[in-house]
């Protein structure tokens, strides 16, 4: 807001400036440089009413740790927890909602647009101290009916409002364009001529049948279209997006071009989506941009994964979106992109301006 100070909090001190975003202090060491000065805390994010504080802290580490960390300990719920809590320095069984007691002097508390259609499945514990966090709240807003329903049965008062990812063209779109001349994107620009789908997908889908199967769908729509492929990563946390998966998909698709795009920049992320013919990818996110720039896209869902349990599917049942379904098996991709790519462009427009519009009302 004008005139008042912004700093940006996390659970881990985190500077993301080389990656187009802020410099990230630990909640613990902002609190302690607040001192008795007045806070409004604004929480933003994705799915982090139902992260739990393992979850939170393995995604903190290194790519490279990780893996060992996660086989010694994902079988041992009592030392893992212990592991969490001296990782994070907190209690907190979903610590990515404000732990009591860390700054002196608060104003107000408000969720604004979070995620958790897992809510049901977390362990009674962890339920019961989310929901006792969101009741203590100034306000409380999700982004899909879903989390919603399930917070309103448990006495949490909340409104919907869409996640603020679809501004992203309406508040950005010209600096993104932009990033098409110069750098990684300005190449993938000059190398597919005849333009590309924008492609991401999970660590979840490593294993060699499910990539075996994902290249043979891509492979049919790059014919169809006469489209490349370009797979990029929306993130590179650990149980996020692997590029040695990246790697290992597009070696199985010999007969159509295709490229890996290694940036993690969040604009040449943008921008890539931005200047794409169509998204697909198990990422709400990806998608959430795809949309907010008018153009086809259709979710992944991972191996094994229900519709119910997809944030792409829960999301775009509440706002109505225009396309095709939300999300598919992997079995499925082909045959929903190219009912995404016959809705008309006035449709998918007028989509991505509604979100909008619900966006700046709610905000």
């Amino acid at each position: 807001m004008k005139g008042r100070a912004l700093h940006f909090g996390g659970l881990a001190d985190r500077d993301l400036s080389a990656y187009g975003g802020h410099k990230v202090q630990s909640l613990a060491h902002l609190a302690a440089s607040m001192g008795d000065t007045a806070v409004d805390i604004l929480h933003v994010g994705g799915e982090i009413l139902t992260c739990s504080a393992w979850e939170a802290a393995v995604m903190l580490l290194p790519a490279s740790e990780a893996p060992a960390v996660v086989a010694r300990l994902d079988a041992q719920p009592a030392r893992r927890a212990a592991w969490a809590r001296e990782q994070l320095g907190l209690r907190d069984l979903a610590p990515y909602l404000l732990p009591d007691g860390l700054f002196a002097n608060i104003a107000s508390v408000r969720y604004q647009a979070v995620g958790g259609i897992d809510l049901d499945r977390l362990e009674p514990a962890m339920r019961a101290e989310a929901v006792a966090k969101l009741k203590a709240a100034t306000s409380v807003s999700v982004r899909d009916q879903q989390t919603r329903a399930m917070l309103e049965a448990s006495g949490v008062q909340c409104r919907l409002e869409p996640d603020p990812a679809v501004m992203v063209a309406d508040m950005f779109g010209r600096s993104i364009r932009q990033h098409a001349s110069h750098g990684e994107l300005a190449g993938v620009m000059s190398a597919f001529p005849h333009g590309y789908l924008a492609v991401q997908c999970s660590a979840d889908f490593g294993d060699d049948e499910t990539l075996a199967a994902l290249a043979r769908q891509l492979e049919h729509m790059a014919r169809a279209w006469d489209l490349g492929i370009v797979l990029f990563r929306a993130g590179a946390a650990p149980w996020h997006d692997d590029l040695e998966v990246c790697r290992r998909l597009a070696a199985r698709m010999g007969r159509v071009q295709v490229a890996v795009f290694g940036s993690l920049d969040v604009w040449d992320i943008c921008a890539l989506v931005a200047h794409s013919r169509g998204y697909a990818g198990s990422s709400l996110h990806g998608s959430i941009v795809a949309g907010a720039f008018a153009l086809p896209r259709v979710g992944l869902l991972r191996p094994g994964q229900s519709l119910a349990a997809s944030k792409q599917a829960a999301f775009s049942t509440t706002w109505g979106e225009a396309g095709a379904p939300a999300a598919v098996p992997v079995a499925a991709l082909a045959s929903a992109m190219d009912e995404a790519m016959g809705v008309g462009q006035a449709e998918r427009d007028a989509s991505s301006r509604e979100l909008v519009e619900a966006c700046r009302a709610g905000f």
